[in-house]
């Protein structure tokens, strides 16, 4: 096969089977935006005109696990998303990268920028962690929440209804906003070390989808784990600085999650309350809740 063309994103009809005969479950309510293109969504399409710039240059590729050389190529990140499968560079299994900006990235009313991967619908979302910086030194991550109840296999899905604060959530051509404004009571940036006027990096950090790494409140992150192929990770296309635009109309605007503090536990048991082995928040049709 073509080293070119990026194996597992070729695996769609093997994801596609996994949704089959899948529903929603009216018994467990989404608390973040959906996948792009549906009500709440917050995704931010590729030519959305708020866009001033993009990453101009990187910094600090730290490659993963699982990567052929094939897939490193950090200069695919730069400039404008182009909404494919294979204009990005792959990460690998934990890897990372940061890209620089000048002028620096400001903290305007709305979201400030928005991150592009690579998912070839809206289910297969690999994630990441966004950090920031002003120096290059001190970084600040934004805070991030993932409940999906379950490890994920290799081509198993993720709602994204059920995740924020994490890059990856949106399938390719729509970027995943940030607004440097959720993170003005963070230590780095009261203390001075992380400038929000004047944000020159952004650090992308793969998220290991085994339930290693975890999220803001120690839950533990899963994504679709351990490809067979050599271009494992999270994969960058673009990321896009508008300086604080409004967000999408209508969209789920996740400022203060002081509220789910209530929020119920994913449940851990096949066909319980929506949920079925591939996570998300579907049941299967035999399994449908009443």
């Amino acid at each position: 096969m073509d080293l070119q063309v990026k194996p597992k994103l070729l695996n769609a009809f093997a994801a596609a089977v996994l949704l089959i005969g899948i529903g929603f479950s009216d018994s467990f309510a989404m608390p973040f935006a959906p996948p792009a293109g549906q009500p709440g969504s917050t995704a931010i399409h590729m030519d959305d005109p708020a866009f001033v710039g993009w990453a101009f240059d990187y910094t600090d590729y730290q490659t993963g696990e699982r990567l052929d050389p094939a897939f490193q190529t950090p200069e695919k990140a730069l400039e404008k998303a182009n909404g494919t499968s294979f204009d990005v560079v792959s990460l690998g299994e934990g890897g990372s990268i940061t890209m620089v900006f000048d002028p620096p990235v400001e903290n305007g009313e709305g979201w400030d920028f928005a991150v592009f991967a690579n998912p070839f619908n809206d289910y297969f979302l690999e994630l990441a962690y966004v950090e920031v910086s002003s120096n290059g030194t001190d970084f600040v991550r934004f805070d991030n929440v993932s409940y999906t109840p379950d490890p994920v296999s290799t081509y198993g899905s993720v709602d994204a209804a059920l995740v924020t604060g994490l890059a990856g959530k949106y399938r390719q051509g729509y970027g995943v906003p940030f607004n440097l404004s959720d993170l003005s009571e963070k230590t780095e940036v009261e203390d001075g070390r992380v400038d929000l006027s004047a944000i020159a990096y952004i650090r992308i950090k793969d998220i290991i989808g085994d339930g290693r790494h975890t999220d803001s409140r120690g839950n533990p992150i899963y994504d679709p784990f351990r490809q067979e192929w050599g271009a494992a990770g999270f994969d960058l296309d673009a990321i896009g600085v508008s300086n604080g635009a409004p967000y999408p109309e209508g969209s789920i605007i996740e400022k203060d999650w002081e509220w789910e503090e209530e929020w119920p536990e994913p449940p851990g048991t096949e066909g319980e309350a929506g949920f079925d082995t591939h996570s998300g928040c579907f049941i299967d049709n035999l399994t449908r809740a009443k």
